[in-house]
């Protein structure tokens, strides 16, 4: 159906991914290939200069993290793990997802969503981000 589908994941939050992770498989099919991506947010190394060594051994320590968190939610999958890619990535949830869009060709974004609230407008502040700004169509699941 799909062959390249990204999946901004929370590694964090798992319970929120899980629910979009049977919607991804779906829309994979036979040989689509889904792209597992968590967004670490930029440091601020710049303004940190006097702790930039400090900084850098937590952004390295929470990019471990992040794989391995990542490693551990392949198993959720039901589809053969060489057709799932991981990807932890810095910067802003929105832009990265539309730079990985982008390099990829994406066919489609595959985004959980938290419970509504006022300030999001029923969406969770990532997944309406990404929805406002993709390039690219984007299933949101809730």
């Amino acid at each position: 159906m799909y062959n390249t589908i990204i999946m901004p994941v929370d590694v964090f939050e798992m319970a929120l991914s899980d629910k979009a992770v049977r919607h991804a498989e779906f829309l994979a099919q036979q040989e689509g290939v889904i792209h597992l991506l968590h967004v670490l947010p930029g440091s601020a190394s710049m303004t940190m200069s006097r702790f930039a060594a400090d900084l850098r051994r937590f952004e390295e320590h929470l990019h471990q993290e992040a794989e391995s968190r990542l490693k551990t939610m392949v198993k959720h999958f039901s589809i053969d793990p060489s057709r799932i890619k991981m990807h932890v990535l810095m910067g802003n949830v929105r832009d990265v997802v539309n730079e990985l869009a982008e390099e990829l060709k994406a066919d489609v974004v595959v985004i959980g969503s938290r419970n509504p609230s006022i300030s999001t407008h029923l969406l969770g502040s990532n997944a309406s981000s990404v929805v406002r700004h993709a390039h690219v169509p984007v299933l949101v699941v809730r």
